[in-house]
């Protein structure tokens, strides 16, 4: 299934923010897109010759729910050929061509350690999908720290929905950071990495990193640098 093509309808878009949309896509061929939370699509662009350059893969932004529609959360990327297409060319009714689910970015099966959800931008996504699929299921979970990092306040993407999340999933910490000045903004300032190295006391934990390299990079150093194994990191790198 996951190396099979298949045709998606858009059904709706919402401007999310100045440079960010989401995309509700559904897969008519089937009843139901069976996938983990955390994984990701690839979509077939119209962009390139070569169909390699033609690829760009996006993680699922919403839970799996048994039905066949799936949501991205997409950022226009500056000289971006692939999101320039999707922004400038694709609306609702229009079709896309897709694969998946892939990816093996998804939750461990035992939920038995603290988890550190990090990320920036768009990196949210699969984690707004964990965190929405733990509390559908009602798993019995260990302590989750959602750490998410942006420049200004209007770029965090499902602020209310974590916000409320956070009152209605015992456990859950929704902790977002800005690394510019934002007048009237009371909450965390600065870079996510402070964030966790702060709530880190040793304890046993699984760290998710999602979003672009540089954040993983130093990311992986310090968490290593508490002690920590490189089998307790897991990454989805974007761009």
């Amino acid at each position: 299934m996951a190396d099979q093509w298949y045709k998606g309808l858009v059904t709706r878009i919402v401007q999310e923010t100045h440079n960010t949309r989401r995309f509700w896509i559904q897969l008519p061929e089937m009843e139901r897109f069976s996938f983990k939370a955390g994984q990701f699509v690839t979509l077939d662009l119209p962009i390139h010759e070569q169909k390699n350059k033609r690829w760009r893969s996006y993680s699922i932004a919403s839970p799996p729910d048994d039905s066949n529609v799936i949501e991205l959360v997409i950022v226009l990327l500056e000289g971006g050929a692939g999101t320039n297409y999707l922004f400038n060319h694709i609306g609702e009714g229009s079709e896309l061509i897709l694969k998946g689910p892939l990816g093996h970015f998804t939750l461990p099966d035992q939920l038995d350690k603290d988890l550190f959800l990090i990320c920036t931008g768009t990196g949210i996504a699969p984690f707004r999908a964990m965190a929405q699929y733990i509390k559908a299921h009602d798993l019995p979970h260990p302590p989750i720290h959602l750490i998410y990092g942006c420049r200004q306040q209007c770029d965090l993407l499902y602020a209310s929905e974590m916000w409320q999340l956070e009152k209605e999933l015992k456990d859950f910490h929704y902790m977002p950071t800005l690394s510019r000045d934002d007048n009237g903004w009371q909450g965390r300032k600065g870079y996510v990495h402070l964030i966790y190295e702060e709530l880190v006391h040793r304890q046993p934990a699984h760290f998710f990193l999602c979003g672009w390299k540089n954040m993983i990079d130093e990311a992986k150093h310090r968490i290593l640098a508490l002690g920590y194994d490189k089998h307790d990191i897991h990454q989805e790198l974007y761009g």
